[in-house]
């Protein structure tokens, strides 16, 4: 009999079949999954999630979470400036609405350039669909949440037309147009394209929420600073405009004071938004 391949025995279980890491409870009944592998991208680091999953049998809808950091930095357990310190975190108190969390890793700009970051997304979508019966999800009552970077590939997910059971997108201060007339290499932008997006005018379309907008669309809930100093409100307003264009629902929230990341708003007005947002996100679902 031939001698198996050491590689092959020795390797880590595929993430579609390895067996879940212990969950921990964090309180109201959440638990929380840590750390778990849902892809293996050859040449790249693991790919990660953590999953809160709300108390009940379910199956619970979900909230995909993706963190911003202008594509080049960001982590999956960081929902933005304001809402670092929160105590309960804000994945907690999504999960313990009724929604389960599942806030994800995506490759950096620094790892691999678009449509990299979209596929990734993708990917945690289809293993977190995969593994749903286990996991008591429903992934067919699924709402997308990201802010900055992280909100623009939320859209792009949203309005990717090969992607079935997102029935909402949450866009915190997104860009939604990535410039194809921008000529600078060492924007967030053309480093996240691979080149300028000027010298890569297709790329810079298909990274654009503003112009993949679609009949058929799922419901949009866009909150923008009117302050915001790095993106401009115009990108949210203009792809309001766009998606109510195609007779898509839209819910436009322009936040008088806010720069970037809430910066510069009250406490109180940051947890408006956030209420507000995850009371437009769990009417989509029914949690």
């Amino acid at each position: 009999m031939p001698a198996p391949d050491l590689r092959s025995v020795i390797a880590a279980p595929h993430p579609d079949v390895a067996p879940l890491p212990p969950s921990a409870p964090v309180g109201h009944g959440v638990r929380l999954y840590r750390g778990v592998p849902y892809a293996e991208v050859p040449g790249a680091r693991p790919l990660e999630l953590d999953l809160w999953l709300p108390a009940g049998p379910g199956p619970h809808p979900l909230v995909l979470l993706v963190h911003g950091g202008a594509w080049r930095r960001g982590h999956r357990g960081d929902m933005g400036h304001r809402l670092r310190s929160w105590e309960p975190s804000p994945f907690a108190r999504i999960a313990a609405s009724g929604c389960a969390v599942a806030s994800v890793d995506y490759r950096l700009s620094g790892e691999a350039v678009f449509p990299a970051q979209l596929d990734d997304l993708r990917g945690a979508f289809r293993w977190l669909s995969a593994r749903s019966g286990e996991l008591a999800l429903d992934t067919a009552r699924t709402v997308v949440w990201g802010e900055s970077a992280g909100g623009h590939l939320a859209a792009l997910l949203a309005l990717a037309d090969d992607v079935r059971g997102i029935v909402g997108a949450v866009v915190w201060y997104a860009p939604t147009d990535l410039g194809p007339d921008g000529d600078n290499p060492d924007s967030p932008e053309a480093l996240l394209l691979g080149a300028a997006p000027s010298e890569v005018p297709d790329r810079a379309a298909l990274a654009s929420p503003l112009r993949q907008v679609r009949p058929g669309a799922p419901p949009f809930f866009l909150a923008h600073g009117e302050s915001d100093s790095m993106v401009g409100a115009e990108h949210a307003t203009r792809l309001a405009a766009r998606l109510a264009e195609v007779g898509t629902p839209v819910e436009l929230r322009l936040v008088p004071g806010a720069d970037h990341v809430w910066y510069g708003l009250p406490e109180s007005q940051v947890e408006e938004v956030f209420t507000a947002s995850l009371r437009w996100a769990r009417e989509r679902v029914g949690c």
